[in-house]
């Protein structure tokens, strides 16, 4: 049975490491999903709606086909992989399914689950999905702990005590408060 391991990273650069790890354990890229924000390699302008993964030290494998993709609720993130795909499908159409929560729900997560993903993604963070068996998800998620992944249920409970409750594709990119604002 095929199941899909997911973990959140602080940043593009974790997540990058991970996929580097899985892919280097064997994995194929086909198997690998990697969403994540990183402002920097996307405002030059050269990465609009463009392959990037050499400008964000991509070589062979899933992070040389990353891709800039507009997403409702966060602008433009980059992603490669299998839940890429749902998301490039339903943002070129211009459809609902082109929101990061309807590639995550296509992708199999729970609403609960889509919403703190998507969330994590809108605040610079990064998300690492894979699909693989039953008897590799140990191994599998061995490899993504080793890059220092989120703990989700701490950063769940941060991001609620700020007053979050779901992800709101209304709401744009995050600004993170200013200093006077956290007194």
């Amino acid at each position: 049975m095929v199941q899909t391991v997911t973990r959140s990273y602080e940043d593009h650069n974790a997540a990058e490491t991970a996929v580097t790890r899985l892919e280097a354990a064997g994995l194929s890229p086909d198997d690998i999903s990697l969403i994540s924000y990183r402002q920097a390699e996307i405002a030059d302008g050269a990465a609009t709606g463009a392959g990037i993964g050499g400008a964000v030290g991509g070589g062979a494998g899933l992070l040389a086909g990353l891709t800039a993709l507009p997403v409702p609720g966060i602008g433009p993130v980059l992603a490669a992989g299998w839940i890429f795909g749902t998301l490039a499908v339903g943002a070129t159409a211009g459809a609902t399914a082109g929101s990061l929560i309807g590639a995550m729900a296509g992708a199999g997560f729970s609403d609960d689950e889509a919403h703190y993903l998507a969330e994590t993604v809108r605040r610079g963070g990064a998300v690492v999905s894979v699909r693989t068996s039953d008897s590799h998800a140990p191994a599998i998620a061995k490899i993504m702990d080793g890059a220092g992944p989120i703990n989700v249920e701490l950063r769940r409970a941060e991001y609620q005590r700020g007053g979050w409750t779901r992800f709101d594709e209304q709401a744009g990119p995050y600004a993170p408060p200013a200093w006077s604002d956290l007194s």
